[in-house]
């Protein structure tokens, strides 16, 4: 049933509708307006990393109240994993990311189903691989938020995090 629902929003937002997102009373398309923050980079937002050596960073970030967003493993194929990266030419790579165990969540909509999402506080481990310098890297993170009647279409939010390479 729950796969049929977001089949359902998906067709609806495609013939260019605007779903209502019930509880925040809005349609889809405007939620990002009054909902600004529905997922916020919290910190941090300079690190120092040895030049040219693979190097976890942990990236922390919170979800609004009220909201949750799919994991980065989503338990249905139609559902937007959320996920991390980095442009190419930004200075900095991204050699791999670990993402948190998402928690299990049923909706009222379809007790049945089991979701995998994040909701709160969550933080992504980011193996990362600067060259030598200052790099100011405008990352992204992409993900799908939702409340437990409806989702709102997927963003992607940018991660600005100034990134010194240092030589050892």
């Amino acid at each position: 049933m729950f796969t049929a629902w977001i089949l359902g929003l998906a067709a609806v937002t495609a013939l260019g509708q605007s779903p209502r997102i019930e509880g925040l009373g809005l349609p889809a398309a405007q939620a990002d307006g009054p909902v600004r923050n529905v997922v916020q980079f919290v910190f941090p937002e300079q690190v120092t990393v040895p030049a040219g050596k693979s190097t976890v960073v942990a990236l922390h970030f919170r979800v609004a109240p009220g909201l949750h967003i799919n994991s980065h493993n989503p338990k249905d194929e139609f559902l937007v994993p959320t996920t991390f990266s980095i442009p190419d030419g930004a200075g900095v790579k991204l050699d791999g990311a670990a993402y948190p165990a998402g928690a299990e969540m049923t909706l009222p909509l379809d007790p049945q189903t089991k979701l995998s999402v994040y909701t709160g506080d969550f933080t992504l481990q980011a193996r990362i691989t600067a060259a030598p310098g200052d790099h100011l890297v405008e990352a992204k993170l992409r993900f799908q938020a939702c409340d437990n009647r409806a989702c709102m279409p997927p963003k992607t939010i940018p991660v600005a995090i100034d990134v010194r390479g240092n030589r050892e």
